[in-house]
């Protein structure tokens, strides 16, 4: 069966997530962490791609980005991988590839759902108990949306930008709502869609996406699909 093309609309957001192949470790030292970070700053802005939220683990990336045209990010993402690859490889001697295939990469509903995306995003090295507070972890936006570290990697998305009306009460009340309670049911909801790369968000999103694409935006139950979900999908 031919696999069907991303979902991918202009100005949506998209939480995307590339792995380790194999869950081997994509970064070692803090060069590979910079090295990356300079890829996707000229990616992104090459190909006209907004990063609102960022990070980056040792066999993984997660990156909250909308898209200006059909198929930026995965020209970004192209870009990215063949240059950070490229020099990972002769940086450790190594041949092959990196990246565990495709990204992942969902629809994001700029309602209350991109603020919880931009949330799972930066407390990703929390649940991994890497740290109990995502300020320690160097290699998150959460220094730039929380704490006011500038980068020019981030352009704020305007959801973010309704959170105040000053940079400092923004940063605020985003600390404020990263150490909220998200439940696990929407960050398992999260994943969910984007492993099965649908449209995170409400009844009403999913059904403008459906009827924008003429495809099924919803998740597939866990377990082997019926023949009736796929000829419905």
């Amino acid at each position: 069966m031919a696999r069907q093309p991303r979902l991918d609309l202009p100005g949506i957001p998209q939480h995307v997530v590339q792995r380790g192949n194999d869950r081997q470790a994509c970064f070692a030292t803090k060069t590979d962490y910079l090295r990356y970070l300079q890829e996707l700053r000229e990616a992104s802005a090459k190909h006209d791609c907004a990063i609102h939220a960022y990070v980056l683990m040792t066999n993984h990336v997660h990156l909250l980005v909308t898209p200006a045209s059909t198929g930026a990010i995965s020209r970004m993402m192209q870009a990215v991988g063949r240059r950070y690859v490229g020099s990972f490889n002769a940086r450790y001697r190594r041949t092959g590839t990196l990246w565990e295939g495709r990204f992942k990469a969902a629809l994001v509903d700029t309602d209350r759902y991109l603020l919880t995306c931009y949330r799972y995003i930066e407390l990703n090295p929390v649940r991994a108990h890497m740290t109990d507070d995502p300020s320690t972890y160097p290699w998150s936006s959460y220094h730039h949306n929380a704490l006011g570290k500038h980068t020019s990697l981030i352009t704020p998305h305007e959801q973010y930008t309704l959170l105040a009306s000053t940079a400092a009460a923004r940063q605020a009340a985003y600390r404020a709502l990263v150490h909220e309670q998200v439940e696990e049911e929407s960050l398992d909801n999260l994943r969910q869609h984007t492993q099965q790369q649908r449209a995170w968000g409400s009844e009403r999103f999913q059904q403008q996406i459906e009827a924008l694409t003429q495809r099924s935006v919803s998740v597939r139950p866990r377990g082997r699909p019926t023949k009736a979900s796929k000829t419905q999908d």
